[in-house]
């Protein structure tokens, strides 16, 4: 009877329309460009070498950002909507309007289907987008409290800046050690070589890491190979969240320069990311911004002189300009590529994207 099983065991299955084989949920990977609205993504087309790979995507929205409490939405709303599908007031980090925690995209992928997890910010670990992701307190600020949460997280990898908010702290306690005797290994000098078999942490600057233009190096797009490594040492599904973080900033000082170069250094992170889900089938990659930031526009460049009361054009030539130094209220885009990619096409507000994403974990497997 025994070799009887296997075709009766396909039998039952096409009867009750299941599958024989149910497939591992997919892998999560989630790229935020904060402050990234679509000039900027456009950036990378008139500034960058060679084609973009924003390009190599085809399923491709908009999202509406703005929160409960404000027309023009902060990281901290934003964040909270994307992480938990609740949208909340400005500074409010992944807790609902009236201040009640809710359980974010990681907490439950770890909780349903033992995801392991995973974290990327080029500022503190304990900044709005990040902190979205593991953390439930009242306002954006409250970094101490922030970290705190990071120590009781369970998230497998993280890395960024923010060592000040584990060590420097107000009450007195040492994080990083609380982190160590939980069995992390921890760096606070290099993007050193991750210990698979260990959850590992780095935390490389007292508060942020520094700019592109400060001279931050390859830290995005190598964190981002290292995370990939080590989350894919295990057979489980992983959930992976990577923030480029100075697009925002560039936009706030209305550095033309720094927001080129971020968004080039973005650019050069998500090309990795996709070549691991087109090797890695069963794997979401989505890019998005939890807002737009500087009202950026890509208009003709003028020569400074103004000779006769009008400005000389430079032929064929376009120059990044920014209408503030502020988050403005525009759409931004959002690209889907590998397992689940369709659910991402459209316009919709920004809480969906978590509903997007649930629904298409649970669907892709």
């Amino acid at each position: 009877m025994r070799y009887l099983f296997f075709p009766l065991t396909l039998l039952l299955c096409f009867t009750l329309n299941v599958p024989a084989f149910a497939q591992q949920p997919p892998n999560v990977i989630l790229l935020i460009g904060d402050g990234m609205g679509v000039p900027q993504v456009s950036s990378a087309f008139y500034f960058g070498e060679g084609t973009p790979h924003f390009q190599r995507f085809t399923k491709i929205g908009l999202v509406k950002t703005n929160s409960v409490s404000n027309k023009v939405t902060d990281s901290a709303a934003a964040a909270t909507a994307i992480a938990t599908g609740v949208r909340s007031y400005n500074r409010a980090i992944s807790v609902s309007p009236d201040t009640v925690a809710v359980p974010t995209i990681l907490e439950q992928l770890r909780e349903e289907y033992g995801y392991r997890t995973g974290l990327v910010s080029l500022t503190s670990i304990t900044h709005a987008t990040p902190a979205c992701f593991y953390a439930h307190v009242a306002d954006r600020d409250q970094h101490e409290d922030i970290a705190a949460h990071l120590v009781g997280s369970g998230v497998d990898f993280f890395a960024g800046g923010g060592l000040d908010y584990f060590r420097r702290r107000s009450d007195g306690r040492d994080l990083y050690r609380e982190l160590a005797a939980q069995g992390y290994r921890l760096d606070s000098l290099q993007l050193s070589a991750a210990d698979p078999d260990r959850k590992n942490g780095y935390l490389l600057a007292p508060e942020s890491l520094p700019s592109k233009v400060e001279g931050r190096g390859d830290f995005l797009p190598d964190a981002a190979r290292m995370g990939l490594d080590y989350l894919s040492h295990q057979e489980a599904p992983f959930f992976f969240m990577v923030e480029g973080s100075y697009i925002d900033w560039a936009g706030h000082a209305e550095n033309d320069t720094m927001l080129i170069r971020e968004v080039a250094d973005f650019d050069k992170t998500l090309g990795i990311l996709l070549d691991y889900v087109e090797e890695h089938p069963n794997t979401l990659l989505i890019v998005t911004a939890d807002h737009e930031t500087g009202g950026v526009s890509l208009a003709k460049s003028y020569h400074s002189q103004v000779v006769f009361g009008q400005r000389k054009e430079i032929p064929d030539e376009v120059a990044v300009s920014f209408n503030s130094n502020q988050h403005s209220a525009e759409l931004v885009p959002i690209f889907a590529k590998g397992a689940g990619e369709d659910h991402f096409p459209g316009i919709y507000q920004n809480n969906e994207i978590f509903t997007r994403l649930l629904r298409a974990v649970r669907t892709e497997q």
